[in-house]
């Protein structure tokens, strides 16, 4: 009986040091990997508030499809990602100024192609019009043909999100136009509901910009990265954590990378 206990006793201490040795080369090992990460140089990566690409999480660390995205993509290359939220308006200063190394945050690369030196596209984004569901303009805009429209009255240009989607619910405007995925965002967050047309205005391709004159090629590099995160999966998975139907956005620029 004594023996039996002794047996017991060893056999516990024993399992007792393998799930302290295991512990312990789980702390090294994530203590080596931080390290690792730490020492990456660093890209700055400029962008604005602007769910769900880019926006700060309840642990206040920035969060989004475009954050996901670059961490991994810069990580395959080497780099550390590190955002710093910046003025839009003055992308293209501070980006020309190296204040910042890029522009990543659901930018369209349409009409811009000879102001950036540009990595991508990684996605798709619908530029799209919509209208307060139930109201005057809805109707207008469902009649679009017989009420002659689209003439615009006045034309309202903000910066500020909040604001954008202000202007409609106090009726300040009849409509408004962005990317889908952030007014799809709004009425999730603000639990509204707009009517979104089914013509799109365009459809954009989302890239991420460097100032014209870089000399390096991590633009190029970068858009060869994105290739293989489509080609594995990897945009799919972080697009599908933000917003649903993911074939939406991707729109077959995962079978391109096998062509």
């Amino acid at each position: 009986m004594k023996k039996h206990k002794r047996e017991l006793r060893l056999a516990a201490c024993l399992l007792a040091l393998a799930m302290c040795a295991a512990l312990l080369c789980s702390c090294l090992h994530t203590g080596k990997a931080d390290s690792y990460t730490a020492a990456m140089p660093v890209i700055v990566v400029g962008s604005d508030n602007y769910p769900p690409f880019n926006y700060v999480g309840t642990d206040g660390a920035p969060t989004g499809v475009d954050v996901e995205l670059a961490t991994e993509a810069f990580r395959r290359l080497g780099y550390r990602a590190k955002f710093v939220t910046i003025d839009w308006e003055k992308k293209k200063e501070l980006v020309e100024n190296d204040t910042i190394d890029c522009i990543w945050g659901s930018f369209s690369m349409d009409g811009r192609e000879e102001e950036y030196h540009w990595a991508g596209p990684y996605l798709y984004s619908r530029q799209v019009v919509a209208v307060q569901s139930t109201t005057k303009p809805e109707e207008l805009f469902l009649n679009a043909e017989q009420n002659g429209l689209p003439r615009l009255r006045r034309l309202y240009s903000l910066q500020n999100r909040d604001l954008i989607y202000t202007t409609l619910i106090k009726g300040y405007a009849d409509a408004l136009a962005a990317h889908e995925s952030a007014i799809r965002q709004f009425m999730k967050d603000y639990s509204v509901e707009y009517r979104i047309l089914d013509e799109p205005l365009m459809t954009a391709r989302l890239g991420v910009a460097f100032a014209k004159d870089r000399s390096d090629d991590l633009p190029q590099q970068l858009t060869e990265v994105f290739q293989e995160m489509l080609a594995d999966g990897t945009v799919r998975q972080v697009v599908s954590r933000y917003l649903d139907d993911p074939e939406h956005y991707l729109d077959g620029l995962e079978d391109r990378t096998h062509a």
